[in-house]
């Protein structure tokens, strides 16, 4: 049934491909391309599936979806030397800018928790299996489900269009919730997130290792969160405009670094690359150079593209043209800008691989398989956990494309 349930989603993204390219940029493309890589892989048929805890509590604090329903989360307990650990995963899943948007997203799984599976694959990063997940298989393994559209940092309510805008809201309480669980006792601590939660698990990093004893080790890891300000196919800024309109309308500027926002607008403080140098614990970013998500609606939406130039080069690298690589060459460079200064850290780390991906970390064929991605020979989850772990400094950094062939590249229809 988890295989058929599958098919459709592939059929679905075709068809909404096919009939509109876009549904609606800051919703459907990011979430299309995060159930692409999302669950069950054709290297993992037989996945553990963790049930979804509503957050009782959460009710009472007003911490609640857009549409008023509770939050929640998946866990599988850990065991042996891993009791005491804890992985706090943050799910991805774009954002809504407008009242618009927000109302049609409050019918989904990312606005309701009505809407939410009730059990999930947990794959990659949250695998249960050794063989598939090395260091983190027997930790506390948990995801929080993402349905407030402002990387879990939203506070405020639209009454008229009944919604409630309470990211932070939502990520308080649940980090409360968990502390009662066991939490509190945590030896060690990693909070990761997949591209919107990825840019959440930067938000909230230094508040994460806040709540922990000084003697707790306490690390965050952002996957395909590193968004950047960066100048679209028409000269214009659409993610700018995407994160003005997100920040504004769900009262975020109160939840961002001050250490940002005292020297800049709140928008430019929504920008990763503006606060990654200034988070004090320890982090680790993961991301591909040609990311797929900034490809397809950051870089060349149909938007800035009224003509079609880049349809093709959108949605299939192998159809760019010289100038279109060019461009997109342009972009990575600037990225490699963007973490020049964090990756001065001796306590930072970085994999940065040449491939057009989007969230590797839950994707057990780019986490950790016989083929997974690798830079230097090293994999993903190796190159995570000899960081996390000291084992060694990771600052690893590709080769410009097409040089690396181990890339599980994306690829749409």
């Amino acid at each position: 049934m988890m295989k058929l349930s599958w098919v459709w989603i592939v059929i679905a993204i075709a068809f909404l491909q096919l009939v509109t390219g876009f549904l609606d940029f800051n919703e459907t493309e990011l979430s299309l391309i995060e159930a692409y890589d999302y669950g069950v892989s054709k290297l993992n048929y037989n996945p553990l599936m963790v049930g979804l805890t509503l957050i009782t509590s959460a009710g009472a604090k007003g911490a609640v979806c857009l549409d008023g329903t509770l939050p929640g989360y998946h866990w599988h307990r850990g065991y042996g030397s891993g009791a005491n650990s804890w992985l706090i995963q943050l799910e991805g899943g774009g954002w809504c800018n407008n009242v618009r948007t927000c109302v049609y997203r409050k019918k989904t799984r990312r606005g309701s928790s009505t809407y939410m599976e009730k059990q999930i694959p947990f794959t990659g990063i949250l695998s249960d299996k050794a063989e598939q997940n090395p260091d983190f298989f027997n930790w506390n393994r948990v995801k929080l489900r993402y349905c407030d559209g402002a990387s879990f940092t939203g506070d405020t309510e639209n009454k008229a269009a009944k919604l409630q805008f309470r990211g932070q809201r939502i990520w308080l309480a649940a980090m409360e919730d968990l502390m009662s669980k066991g939490m509190r006792n945590a030896k060690q601590a990693l909070l990761s997130g997949c591209s919107a939660g990825g840019l959440a698990s930067i938000l909230h990093c230094d508040e994460f290792r806040n709540m922990f004893p000084r003697t707790s080790k306490v690390k965050c890891l952002s996957d395909a969160g590193l968004f950047l300000d960066a100048v679209d196919v028409s000269g214009g800024r659409t993610l700018r405009s995407l994160y003005n309109g997100v920040v504004g309308l769900q009262g975020v500027q109160h939840n961002l670094p001050r250490i940002c926002t005292i020297r800049s607008d709140p928008t430019s403080c929504f920008f990763p690359q503006n606060l990654i140098s200034n988070i004090r614990t320890p982090l680790f970013i993961l991301n591909a150079a040609y990311d797929s998500w900034q490809i397809q609606s950051s870089i060349a939406p149909p938007s800035a593209d009224p003509h079609g130039y880049w349809h093709e080069c959108r949605l299939n690298h192998a159809k760019c043209s010289a100038s279109q690589m060019r461009f997109l060459q342009g972009f990575r460079i600037e990225m490699l800008n963007a973490i020049k200064g964090f990756s001065q850290s001796r306590e930072n780390g970085l994999f940065i691989n040449s491939c057009f991906a989007h969230c590797q970390t839950e994707r057990q064929d780019t986490w950790f398989a016989a083929n997974s991605p690798e830079i230097r020979n090293k994999a993903i989850a190796i190159a995570v956990g000899d960081w996390y772990f000291d084992r060694a400094g990771v600052k690893i950094i590709d080769c410009l494309y097409p040089c690396d062939k181990s890339c599980h590249n994306l690829v749409f229809k």
